[in-house]
């Protein structure tokens, strides 16, 4: 596109965009081929404020037929299951496959509107089930397959599912882990289980197999809807201890779709591996920036630190290879995936945590010194907001450009523009959320925020650094939200399970940087309520107490005793002094 519109200078490129947005937009839509049943009367109207905009307005169109424009024998989805061969699955055989689940869904009884479930570990099946209830109409709720079963609850009673796709068990490193059995504990609705092992399991009168749920018919209809239909449910943990239930619509794919195309260099026939899950937007977004850019989805069904996973790499031949950091850290602590060739990669992608440069130099050599394109944005964007380009000089653990099409400005304590603080969103931006299903929108992101230059401001929560160079640096959250191994969590989820421990009388969780920088770390201060465990009994207990209730993934690093937890006039717990007290420590 800089050559269609005559720039040489990518930063010219990225301010002509915002500039023009409705002419960056359309033609991104015809860039990508979005396919419409009825032509939009406007690309933007924002009539009723920045805050609400009408994307596409008036046309008509399901983001699922966008997904199937390559050519019948190319090849959609190559995937491996671990210890066994790897397998391909051409476009042909997997739109059979999502019209097979499309029409076992209007078979079920379930109509247009009725949302679906799905907790299940990111397989060819998951991936066709998500496609084929967007297909029918019918909006998908993601749950990741790491949640215990209360986790599993409280997502199943916000949205409301009729039916959960899910699996007996997870099979990971030679083990067997309950999935189904966490779905019965939560109280699910009715669930269609896709059997992977050879236990017996006990259904409930309700549910049925996949393979008895799965039509003959390889033929469905799409349902036609309006762009602002929604089409999946996805959580975001905000600073209350409920998460945030977020809707995306038709729009909202051509965001992280455009972000593949532009950011992550997708095209054609590449090869796209993102080891991630349904359940965290990067699920989604994987399954759109791969399918709309006519690119094949690389699946492993194991863990991303097993050496099976870099021979699947190797043999997949991936193009373009997302990681979080985390992986990375034990990729170069363990040496596990130099004895693989990785040359067919084109680029690596890094999100959800802040990286370290020395390991994200160590991970492009891996590849023969590919550029890693640090990425980060949030589930209610649809995409990124701040990434790297392959056009511009990579320097590792840094971020090159405000992503094409939106726009950000940092914002110190004073509200005024600063190279470090706040981010603050510039609406409108295509895939930009505009609703809640059980919070205020308006008052969630735009109640109280500053204006700059006479523009609204959209509150984001991350902090930012721009460096000398124009670059950007990841500084973390400033409100009460973390990211732990990825996945955004509030800090009051995990006080609440901490304050339930006998010896606590209230705590306040905290994520902070390693040295030398890197992924977060989860410190947990508390005041003490009784005496009766060792220090090791404690720890112990909180970090027992965090896998089980809320996420085995989340990892305590410190259990600090403190006399009184640092406060507000106003009572609120001051966090960022305790992460001041633990910089202190470090040093």
């Amino acid at each position: 596109m800089m050559q269609q519109y005559g720039f040489d200078n990518y930063s010219d490129f990225w301010k002509w965009s915002v500039v023009n947005k409705e002419v960056f937009w359309e033609t991104t839509v015809q860039n990508l081929g979005i396919k419409l049943a009825q032509k939009f009367t406007s690309i933007l109207d924002i009539s009723k404020g920045v805050e609400n905009p009408e994307w596409l307005k008036n046309a008509k169109f399901n983001i699922v037929d966008s997904c199937f424009q390559n050519s019948d024998n190319a090849i959609a989805v190559v995937f491996q299951e671990e210890g066994k061969e790897l397998q391909k699955v051409t476009q042909k055989e997997f739109l059979n496959l999502v019209n097979q689940i499309a029409n076992g869904l209007v078979e079920l009884g379930l109509k247009q509107g009725d949302k679906i479930a799905i907790d299940m570990p990111m397989t060819v099946e998951a991936v066709a089930i998500y496609l084929a209830g967007i297909k029918a109409g019918m909006p998908i709720v993601t749950i990741a397959d790491s949640f215990t079963s209360n986790e599993i609850a409280v997502r199943l009673k916000i949205t409301n599912p009729k039916v959960i796709f899910t699996q007996d068990v997870l099979q990971r490193a030679g083990k067997e882990l309950p999935l189904f059995q966490k779905v019965v504990e939560a109280n699910a609705p009715k669930a269609v289980i896709l059997k992977v092992s050879d236990k017996k399991i006990n259904l409930r009168n309700k549910d049925i197999y996949f393979e008895n749920f799965l039509s003959l018919k390889t033929n469905f209809k799409t349902i036609i809807q309006n762009p602002d239909d929604i089409i999946t449910i996805l959580f975001s943990s905000g600073t209350t201890g409920e998460p945030k239930a977020i809707p995306w619509t038709h729009t909202t794919p051509i965001k992280g779709a455009s972000d593949g195309y532009y950011h992550q260099d997708i095209h054609k026939n590449n090869v796209v591996c993102w080891p991630t899950n349904l359940g965290w937007m990067m699920g989604p977004w994987l399954v759109f920036a791969a399918l709309i850019n006519k690119a094949t989805i690389a699946l492993y069904y194991g863990t991303p630190t097993d050496n099976e996973f870099g021979e699947f790499v190797q043999n997949a031949k991936v193009t373009m290879l997302g990681v979080i950091p985390s992986f990375v850290k034990y990729w170069k602590s363990s040496k596990c995936m130099e004895k693989y060739d990785w040359n067919a990669i084109k680029c690596f992608s890094s999100t959800g945590e802040v990286s370290n440069p020395l390991e994200m130099e160590y991970l492009m050599q891996l590849a023969n010194n590919k550029p890693a394109i640090e990425y980060c944005g949030g589930t209610e964007i649809g995409g990124g907001y701040v990434t790297s380009t392959v056009v511009q000089p990579n320097i590792a653990s840094t971020f090159s450009t405000q992503t094409l099409g939106g726009e950000f400005v940092l914002l110190d304590e004073n509200n005024n523009k600063s190279t470090k603080g706040e981010v603050f969103l510039i609406p409108p931006i295509m895939g930009l959320s505009t609703n809640l299903l059980n919070s205020n929108h308006f008052e969630v992101y735009y109640k109280n925020t500053p204006t700059f230059e006479g523009k609204t401001l959209r509150r984001h929560g991350d902090q930012m650094e721009q460096l000398k160079n124009g670059y950007y640096k990841a500084q973390g959250r400033v409100d009460d939200a973390m990211n732990l191994g990825g996945i955004k969590v509030s800090s009051t989820q995990i006080e609440a399970i901490i304050n339930t421990l006998s010896f606590v009388k209230e705590s306040a969780a905290i994520a902070v940087s390693p040295k030398g920088g890197g992924p977060s770390l989860l410190m947990v201060y508390y005041v003490e309520s009784t005496v009766e465990f060792s220090n090791e009994e404690r720890y112990n207990q909180a970090k027992n107490s965090i896998r089980k209730q809320l996420n085995p993934l989340f990892k305590v690093t410190e259990l600090v005793k403190i006399e009184v937890l640092p406060r507000t006039a106003s009572n609120k717990v001051m966090r960022r002094k305790l992460r001041d007290l633990y910089e202190q420590h470090k040093t």
